[in-house]
C-alpha cells in the first residue's frame, strides 16, 4: 500500500490503497453532465533499444482502452477533473484531460494548469537534504538533535530515519487539536514550530528505526535542518538547490496561499460537516516541507524521471535513497523520501483539494503522471490510486500500481 501523505482526519498513516476512513463521495456529477475527455495525444513511435518489450505501443487502440477505463473511474469516483499523461521511449505518448477545472464556471481541465502536489513535496525536501550530504555538509546518520532542539529521542533519531519514515515521532496531522485548528481557519498560516508542538505533546510511537510509520513530522524537521545548515528560508533552498538545477519552470514552493496562474480549483470534503467545498485558497503552510508545493503536468513529467534516476545526486547517494524498507504489500517499499511500488518509483501526493501521482518505471523508461482536483476518498481509497491502477492495469499488467494487499488469514 502507498503512503497517505497529507490529510486531516484521514491523516498520513502507512498506506492509501485501501484508505483509512470512508468519506462522503460525490455521486454522479453534482455540477452537471460529465464533459467529454479533451486534449488527446496518442502518438505511436518506432521501437527504440532499451525499452521494455512488454510495454505496449501507445496506439489509438490502446488509447481507446485507456479512455474507457479512465472515464469509468471518473464516473465511479465523482472526480471533477483529471489530467493523465503516459510516456515511454519508442512507444509513443498518451496525454488526456477529463472533466472540469472549475465546477462553478464549467471551465475544462487543460494540460497547462497548476495544482497543489501535497506529499510530492517530500521528494524535493529530501533531495535538497541529499545534495547537502553530497557536499559533506550533513550526514545521513547525524542525530536530529544536532540541528533542532527539543525533539523527543533527538539524540537517537537520525536524518536517515526521518527521511525513511522510521523515526517513531507522532504525526502532527493526526492530532485532534491540530485538525480542529486547521478546519476552523484553513486560510490562515501555521508556523513549522507550531506543527512540531502538536506532535511533541504525544509520546513517541516506537524506538527509532524499529519500523515504518508515515509521519509528516519527519519532514518538518528536515525542513528546519535545511534552513539551519544553509542559512536560507526553505522556499529559497528548494528553488535554488532543486527546482532550478532540475530545469523546472512551473514548480513553486509558496510562501502564501496563492497558486500560480493558471490553476485548477481543488475540492475537498475534509470539513467539519463532511460537505465538499472549494479548498483552492486554503493556506498550505500547515504542510510546509511535507506538502506545500505546486506544479503542473510538464514539470512533474520531468521531475519523475529526475527523481527516479538520481540526476541531481551522486550515484552512491541515489543508491542509498533507493534502499527501501517494506510497507504493507510484498513488492512495495519506502526509501528516503521515495517509494518503489510494484516497480514504479516516485511518490504520490494528497492535500485538501488535490492529488497527484508522478512515477517512473525504469524497466520501460516509462513515466506516468496523474493530476486530480479532489482528494475525496472513494470507498476508502484515494482517487489517484484508482486512476493509477486503471492505467497500469492496461499498459503494465506485470507492474500494476499499487498492487493489492493479500487477504488476512481467517481465525480458526
Amino acid at each position: 500500500m502507498t503512503p497517505t501523505h497529507i490529510r486531516l482526519r484521514r491523516a498520513c498513516a502507512t498506506a492509501a490503497a485501501a484508505g483509512l476512513l470512508a468519506a462522503p463521495m460525490l455521486t454522479g456529477s453534482a455540477y452537471g453532465a460529465q464533459p467529454p475527455a479533451r486534449s488527446v495525444t496518442a502518438t505511436p513511435a518506432a521501437p527504440s533499444p532499451g525499452t521494455d518489450d512488454d510495454f505496449p505501443q501507445l496506439t489509438p487502440a490502446v488509447a481507446a482502452r485507456l479512455d474507457a477505463a479512465l472515464r469509468r473511474v471518473m464516473r465511479e469516483t465523482g472526480v471533477p477533473g483529471a489530467i493523465v499523461g503516459l510516456w515511454a521511449p519508442g512507444k509513443g505518448s498518451y496525454v488526456r484531460t477529463f472533466g472540469v477545472a472549475d465546477k462553478a464556471t464549467g471551465a475544462p481541465m487543460t494540460t497547462g494548469l497548476h495544482v497543489r502536489i501535497g506529499s510530492e513535496t517530500k521528494t524535493f525536501t529530501v533531495t535538497a537534504l541529499l545534495r547537502l550530504v553530497d557536499r559533506g555538509e550533513v550526514g545521513l546518520d547525524d542525530p536530529i538533535g544536532k540541528y533542532v532542539e527539543g525533539v523527543p529521542n533527538g539524540d537517537r533519531i537520525t536524518l536517515r530515519e526521518l527521511a525513511g519514515m522510521r523515526s517513531g515521532l507522532f504525526n502532527y496531522s493526526q492530532d485532534a487539536d491540530f485538525i480542529k485548528r486547521l478546519e476552523s481557519a484553513p486560510e490562515k498560516p501555521i508556523a513549522p514550530r507550531q506543527l512540531l508542538d502538536y506532535s511533541f505533546k504525544h509520546p513517541v510511537q516506537f524506538a527509532p528505526g524499529a519500523r515504518f510509520d508515515y509521519s509528516n513530522t519527519n519532514l518538518i524537521l528536515l525542513g528546519l535542518v535545511l534552513e539551519k545548515v544553509t542559512g536560507r528560508p526553505l522556499n529559497e533552498v528548494i528553488e535554488r538547490d532543486v527546482i532550478e538545477p532540475a530545469g523546472l519552470r512551473n514548480t513553486v514552493f509558496p510562501t502564501n496561499a496563492a497558486l500560480p496562474i493558471p490553476y485548477a480549483h481543488g475540492y475537498t470534503d475534509q470539513t467539519p460537516s463532511g460537505s465538499t467545498v472549494d479548498a483552492t485558497a486554503w493556506n498550505p503552510s500547515w504542510a510546509w516541507a511535507a506538502g506545500a508545493m505546486a506544479s503542473d503536468l510538464d514539470d512533474l513529467r520531468s521531475w519523475a524521471r529526475t527523481l527516479a534516476t538520481g540526476t541531481l545526486l551522486k550515484p552512491a547517494t541515489q543508491a542509498e535513497r533507493l534502499r527501501t524498507t517494506p510497507m504493507n504489500i510484498p513488492g512495495d517499499g519506502y526509501g528516503l523520501g521515495i517509494f518503489d511500488i510494484q516497480g514504479w518509483i516516485g511518490h504520490n501526493g494528497s492535500i485538501p483539494g488535490y492529488e497527484v501521482l508522478p512515477v517512473y518505471l525504469p524497466e520501460a523508461q516509462a513515466t506516468m503522471v496523474i493530476l486530480l482536483n479532489t482528494d475525496n476518498l472513494h470507498d476508502g481509497q484515494e482517487p489517484s490510486t484508482l486512476f493509477g491502477e486503471a492505467v497500469t492495469g492496461i499498459v503494465t499488467p506485470a507492474h500494476v500500481y499499487p498492487g493489492h494487499e493479500p487477504p488476512a488469514p481467517k481465525n480458526t
